[in-house]
């Protein structure tokens, strides 16, 4: 049935693709009335004030919502104006798009959920019922009308149950290399990976150092270094890819990319010719493992309290204080160690950060250089590198790796590869929720209750519908963000989207995939159990969700100002 017929309107004899435009269209202008309304609320002597939007987090977090779900509906607009010339727009694409614009509009119109338990209402955002109907246009109304319906839900799902198997339900826009990238990764899973990944889950056991050395063999630690460096040159679109592919078999194989992607990032970004020289082909080879060091017990997202020090002592740095929540340190060949080497500089300005070497340890002995001791952080997900404190008791860095070998550049240098760790966890969360739809429809398949498969229920089918179209939106979003990143344009709002909006997707989608197993969900012995644990943490690192709306909302006020 299409979509003019099936709402019964002259008016609706346009294409999709000309509804869809139209409503991002009045969405940019919802979303511009918006932004002066929490301007207005926020601005002190002429510019933004940080504590007045502390105050008001209900109407600024919710503006960054707001102007996530604008964009990632623009982005699945893009997705079908680029699969339409391609001639590859079909009906699972058709049905995605349409169950997703519906949705995500009735959401915008009648209350987005920033979590489980706060929905944020154009009302909290300063806009009254008179000033929002403005912008709730006629291709709108058909859009929410249409779109999410009991039929297009129902259909979507049968074509998703047809396809089981395939790569992705629905294409994903890439270009054909990508999806050879994609096919080689599901391989190398498919045979190292899946069929282990639960039971390293279930002992807290490391991830296997011959499949670290078969993904070195594959190029994923160095798929964004240049050739030059012995990488292979890619951007982060294919890190995008290999990320999401590799976290749908196991998050921890999906995540030890990470580490490698910031230290080469940082060198790429910061180092000295010689630094570049020494350290980006080891790392690219696999043969040198990174951890990042950043956090400390007190501080979070707070890096300007930072208390950690580097203290210079001829051809050394030594370094005293404290890190916590740092990731698969032990079998680390070298720590990107961020510690204030300036303690008369407050904030910011004080802080340095160094390549630092060590000796890889073992569970019994984990940290075997002087001055340097720590202990394992118990996890309920996000295993398979385990997480660990750290305490520096005068460990000793050389000179030389003080990176760029300039003082007081540590953050900067580190807020450089901001865009590119958040676009890496966007793409880590579309895995994990690309994971719980293969189980949740795998066992809704399977599952007889009442003489028929679970599939055959509607608050079942329906879930799965929503968990496809929602990864579908949050993957293009995704997408977008890397496309900018390689392009050499600023991205961080849009990779700060991506990575808001694709944790809470996969959170939903882990969630649902649970419940469609019921009871069995809850035993430890199903894999879903394990996606729920691996979901709950993207919302919280890399800047929790809090935080991310917090620097999303103050980019689009400074935007649209």
């Amino acid at each position: 049935m299409s979509l003019a017929s099936e709402f019964g309107d002259n008016q609706m004899d346009r294409a999709l693709e000309e509804l869809t435009g139209a409503a991002v269209e009045a969405l940019d202008g919802l979303l511009g009335a918006a932004a002066d309304a929490v301007r207005a609320r926020v601005m002190d002597g002429g510019r933004i004030s940080t504590a007045k939007m502390d105050a008001e987090q209900r109407a600024t977090h919710g503006l960054a919502w707001l102007a996530t779900y604008v964009e990632a509906l623009r982005q699945l607009h893009a997705y079908g104006n680029r699969l339409r010339e391609s001639g590859a727009f079909g009906e699972t694409e058709e049905l995605i798009t349409r169950i997703g614009f519906a949705e995500y509009l009735a959401q915008i119109f009648g209350g987005i959920p920033m979590n489980q338990g706060e929905f944020v209402r154009l009302a909290d955002l300063g806009l009254d019922g008179a000033q929002a109907d403005r912008f709730h246009t006629a291709e709108i109304a058909a859009l929410i009308a249409t779109g999410n319906t009991p039929a297009t839900r129902a259909r979507l799902a049968g074509l998703i149950q047809q396809q089981e198997g395939a790569s992705l339900f629905g294409a994903s826009g890439l270009d054909e290399t990508y999806e050879q990238v994609r096919d080689e990764m599901r391989r190398f899973a498919a045979d190292k990976v899946t069929p282990h990944a639960h039971e390293w889950h279930l002992s807290n056991s490391y991830i296997p150092l011959d499949v670290i050395a078969t993904m070195a063999e594959l190029g994923v630690f160095g798929l964004t270094i240049p050739e030059e460096f012995g990488g292979m040159g890619l951007g982060k679109e294919s890190m995008c890819v290999v990320s999401e592919e590799l976290s749908r078999a196991y998050i921890g194989v999906g995540s030890l990319g990470t580490r490698s992607e910031i230290a080469a990032e940082l060198i790429l970004c910061g180092g000295t010719d010689e630094q570049k020289a020494k350290w980006l082909p080891l790392i690219a080879s696999g043969e040198v493992l990174p951890t990042a060091v950043f956090t400390e017990p007190n501080t979070g997202s707070d890096l300007a309290s930072l208390k950690t020090r580097a203290v210079r002592e001829g051809d050394v740095w030594k370094i005293y204080g404290n890190k916590t929540w740092i990731t698969h340190p032990v079998r680390a060949d070298i720590m990107t160690l961020l510690a204030r080497t300036d303690p008369s500089e407050p904030g910011y300005k004080g802080l340095s950060m160094f390549i630092a070497e060590k000796p890889r340890g073992t569970d019994e002995t984990p940290f075997p250089a002087p001055g340097m001791s720590g202990g394992e952080i118990e996890v309920l997900g996000y295993r398979g590198m385990k997480e660990y404190e750290i305490a520096f008791d005068g460990f000793e860095v050389k000179a030389e790796n003080l990176l760029g070998q300039v003082e007081g550049q540590g953050f900067k240098q580190l807020m450089q590869t901001f865009e590119g760790a958040r676009i890496q966890t966007a793409a880590r969360a579309l895995g994990v929720a690309q994971a719980a739809l293969d189980l949740g429809l795998r066992y809704a398949q399977e599952r007889v209750q009442f003489s028929r498969p679970l599939i055959a229920f509607p608050r079942v089918s329906d879930k799965l519908a929503m968990m496809a179209s929602e990864l579908m939106m949050a993957r293009q979003l995704t997408y977008f963000s890397a496309w900018e990143k390689d392009s050499g344009r600023r991205c961080d709002l849009e990779a700060g989207m991506a990575k808001l909006l694709g944790a809470r997707v996969a959170w939903a989608a882990a969630d649902n995939a649970l419940q469609i197993h019921g009871g069995n969900g809850f035993a430890l012995e199903y894999a879903v159990s394990r996606v729920l644990c691996d979901a709950r943490i993207l919302n919280i690192f890399e800047g929790a969700a809090e935080i991310q709306a917090q620097v999303i909302a103050r980019r689009v006020l400074e935007l649209r100002a």
